[in-house]
């Protein structure tokens, strides 16, 4: 595999396979299932195989004592005789990473793109699961281009996963393609995450509506879910009396930051999203991170 060394300009606003996989190392630092809100609730980290998956190994036949809530209907039928479902954990958890790379995480005015961020975020945690044994799994979606990994195990895994952040959205810049909304992306995510799984969403969230709401309370019936905000901090605040010109190439926006007025309403409007978002994950027992382009990954993922 040959990788050309990346300049620091260009690490800015696309990332490269290399600096994704030079976070192995600092990943050994993470333990992911500290993340888990149910684990915050209860004082205590997740155990190693709480919360995994079953999947179904024989059946036999029905003994007392036995739920009659795993009896196989089927085999029972055709035998004549009550057969009982055989389960047998499954000791990998699958860890399920969503990372948002739609237009409005290629944006920056400190630090890296916010898309830069979520794909170095991502990469952590993707080697942290490999470090603990975990199988790694996610999803990439962009405005036009929506692309799920089902969970694999070991380096494999991961560098299947890295290659997708870094260059599995490229069909996003077809036009042609319908824009796929926040809500569709989170309506596949629902489909994909294997109950039991410890899920990662990354993303700025914006085009957050009921419906998108509605496919993450249904995700975290059946896994633990981890919300990651991610921001600019001049999507937090302005700074202060000026006339500032924004441009996305096409569309041209003066913004004059000595109206106080609306200074103090655009701010608000922020801490209302970034508020819903905390209210949203404490309300349906999701864990919840933020992340600003100027913080350092590693850092942001070890606050709690």
């Amino acid at each position: 595999m040959s990788m050309t060394k990346p300049t620091a300009a260009s690490e800015r606003v696309a990332v490269s396979l290399k600096s994704l996989i030079d976070l192995a190392q600092p990943a050994a630092l993470l333990n992911l299932h500290r993340h888990s809100r149910r684990a915050q609730q209860s004082g205590t980290y997740v155990s190693r195989f709480k919360g995994r998956g079953m999947e179904f190994e024989e059946a036999r036949m029905y003994q007392p004592g036995d739920d009659i809530r795993s009896i196989d209907w089927r085999v029972t039928a055709r035998t004549g005789k009550a057969h009982t479902k055989v389960f047998r954990e499954e000791r990998e958890r699958p860890v399920f990473i969503a990372v948002d790379q739609r237009a409005t995480m290629q944006f920056a005015t400190r630090g890296v793109f916010k898309s830069v961020l979520a794909a170095k975020l991502a990469a952590l945690l993707a080697w942290s699961a490999q470090h603990h044994g975990d199988r790694i799994g996610g999803q990439i979606f962009a405005d036009h281009d929506c692309r799920e990994l089902k969970p694999h195990n070991g380096k494999t895994g991961v560098l299947r996963f890295l290659n997708a952040c870094v260059s599995g959205t490229s069909a996003a810049i077809a036009t042609n393609k319908p824009t796929l909304p926040l809500d569709a992306a989170l309506a596949r995510l629902s489909q994909h995450a294997r109950p039991g799984s410890l899920v990662y969403l990354i993303s700025d969230f914006r085009g957050l509506n009921h419906q998108a709401e509605v496919h993450l309370a249904k995700l975290s019936q059946h896994c633990d879910v981890v919300l990651v905000f991610v921001y600019d901090p001049l999507e937090m605040h302005l700074p202060d009396k000026g006339r500032y010109r924004f441009t996305d190439s096409e569309r041209d926006v003066v913004v004059d930051s000595s109206d106080q007025q609306r200074l103090l309403a655009y701010q608000q409007r922020f801490a209302e999203r970034i508020g819903h978002v905390q209210n949203l994950a404490k309300k349906m027992q999701m864990a919840f991170l933020q992340c600003s382009t100027l913080d350092e990954p590693l850092r942001a993922l070890t606050q709690r």
